[in-house]
């Protein structure tokens, strides 16, 4: 069995090429689909992020007076 080519399968497909239209390009319903799939993707994650914003639960302390700032690696945030 022979074996075959892309260059040997191209002029087989030049007949189709002609039928179309060069004046108009358009995605198709591959197009649609990619981005349905990241339209539908990006609400998953919002949601997902509303879900876990609402979970924070941020206190801040009050400074004492006299203590210098933190420089935020000091750990003067109060963890739960």
């Amino acid at each position: 069995m022979p074996d075959m080519y892309a260059t040997q399968a191209l002029p087989h497909l030049v007949p189709l090429a002609e039928e179309l239209d060069k004046n108009k390009v358009t995605p198709g319903v591959l197009g649609f689909i990619v981005f349905a799939a990241l339209a539908v993707g990006v609400w998953a994650l919002m949601k997902s992020m509303n879900r876990h914003m609402g979970k924070v639960d941020f206190e801040e302390a009050p400074e004492a007076p006299g203590t210098p700032q933190a420089s935020g690696a000091s750990g003067s945030a109060k963890r739960k």
